[in-house]
């Protein structure tokens, strides 16, 4: 492979990577003045901020499998094409529907391109330059995250929320050229080979997964708001039960021996658990702490924004170091050093809330940022255990974990955030202070949530130098890896 297409494929997947990790943050800051302009309730508010990760997380099955079955080419393109077309549906809402529809929208695009991105990286690149990939589209996503609040907030100040999602559009125009060019078509893999035996499992699996996903994420975003003894509330627990029994019982729903081997892969099924604890207790913690920092410290879209650049900073600096420490201390240990830092980097936030001024923030701020890019071998490891003709499936699996760990983080957190305010107010306290002791509350829960993740790294990734085995269900190097 010729060093012009490697760094070709390399830029695409950034950019790709970029974008749709872009809109999982981006919107946060903004919220406040999209709740005045459009008049959101409390509901529309967090449905527009889960609406593109639970979408995503329900498509993502859907976008591995077209990966293996259609071509990374294909499902790259088709994605681009949705993802920017429904930004500009999104700059033009002028209701709640509308945003929450077409934010659901930008999510089943984003869903076909993570996918084809990540397997471009996991089976497209030469051995030599593939842990470099995966470390720099990872530190691009980490930072995509951290960077969404201070774009946000600059953009929303100065231009208007519309302009968050009219940014998409040259972007996503971008994508597409640059995808076009550099990534060739992919062949279909044969009749009867194993992706091709899986090619029945996704309609089922994504009917009912999308079903069960948006059950239960409805009952945790309006059971505080209209209680839990609902009829709709109810009846969507129900649903949500019983889809997920469905799922892991009934026989027709099973992905058969290739993805029992895929899980049974201990680097991928680790970071799979890892991957869930960190994103259901930093993901509630964005979404609440641009609130806390416009309604608490009363500061501006701009300046809340900014307020994360700490996160960004500490990730970009500490990124490059990734590797060295890795090869020096292990895998395991160093995932497990850096889950335990964003855990502190949580607790850390709520120390410093207590002063009521932004520099009690930043310590914490930075801690997570550092931890966040120093638990990268998590998800390059989880890839590359995946065998080559599951790539697509592995990474829409890992994709759709990390998206629905954020959609269950922002609901997990509103419910304690909900309960914790109503009880104190109870007692008499102001609503200010109420929700001061609410957000500290989430921040501990999601500090004890990613600090359960650290055992799970070491684990996981215990034998950060032990060679891959075909006997495993690891696939041989292809000649462009051998080069």
């Amino acid at each position: 492979m010729s060093r012009l297409r490697i760094l070709s494929v390399v830029a695409t997947v950034i950019l790709c990577t970029f974008l749709t990790a872009l809109d999982n943050t981006v919107v946060n800051v903004a919220l406040p003045r999209m709740r005045a302009e459009l008049a959101l309730s409390e509901s529309d508010v967090k449905w527009v901020a889960t609406g593109y990760p639970l979408a995503l997380a329900s498509f993502l099955l859907l976008g591995g499998q077209l990966t293996d079955t259609r071509g990374r080419r294909w499902t790259l393109l088709t994605g681009l094409t949705v993802f920017t077309a429904s930004s500009a549906g999104c700059a033009l809402s002028a209701t709640a529907a509308m945003l929450v529809c077409f934010r659901c929208l930008q999510g089943a695009g984003a869903a076909l391109i993570l996918p084809s991105c990540l397997a471009l990286m996991s089976h497209e690149l030469p051995r030599r330059v593939r842990a470099a990939g995966f470390a720099a589209t990872t530190a691009t996503l980490a930072s995509a995250l951290a960077l969404g609040p201070v774009i946000s907030g600059v953009v929303t100040q100065h231009l208007g929320w519309e302009w968050l999602f009219v940014m998409n559009v040259p972007l996503g125009f971008a994508g597409l050229l640059v995808g076009a060019l550099a990534v060739s078509a992919s062949s279909l893999p044969e009749k009867g080979s194993p992706a091709r035996s899986l090619a029945g499992l996704p309609c089922r699996l994504i009917a009912l997964a999308c079903v069960s996903l948006a059950a239960i994420v409805y009952c945790l975003i309006q059971g505080p708001s209209y209680g839990f003894t609902d009829p709709l509330v109810v009846i969507s627990g129900i649903a949500a039960v019983t889809g997920a029994l469905t799922l892991c019982c009934g026989k027709k729903f099973r992905g058969g021996p290739e993805l029992g081997g895929l899980f049974r892969q201990r680097p991928f099924k680790g970071g799979l658990i890892s991957q869930l604890l960190w994103g259901l207790g930093v993901s509630g913690v964005y979404f609440y702490t641009s609130q806390f920092l416009q309604n608490g410290l009363q500061l501006s879209p701009t300046e809340a924004g900014l307020t994360f650049t700490p996160v960004a900073s500490a990730l970009v600096l500490t990124a490059p170091f990734v590797t060295v420490l890795a090869r020096r201390w292990g895998d395991g240990r160093v995932s497990a050093a850096g889950l335990l830092l964003v855990a502190l980097g949580l607790l850390l936030v709520a120390l410093g809330s207590v002063w009521g001024a932004l520099v009690g923030l930043l310590p914490g701020l930075a801690s997570v940022g550092v931890g966040s890019a120093l638990a990268i071998p998590l998800t390059t490891r989880a890839l590359e255990s995946s065998p080559r003709h599951l790539s697509g499936v592995a990474a829409g699996l890992f994709s759709a974990t990390r998206e629905m760990s954020g959609v269950f983080g922002i609901a997990l957190m509103g419910a304690v955030v909900t309960f914790v305010q109503h009880w104190t107010l109870s007692a008499g306290t102001s609503h200010g202070a109420a929700f001061l002791v609410a957000y500290q509350a989430g921040l501990c829960i999601a500090a004890a949530l990613v600090g359960a993740a650290a055992p799970v790294a070491v684990w996981a990734l215990r034998h950060p130098r032990e060679p891959a085995r075909e006997g495993r269900g690891l696939s041989k190097p292809s000649a462009d890896e051998k080069v």
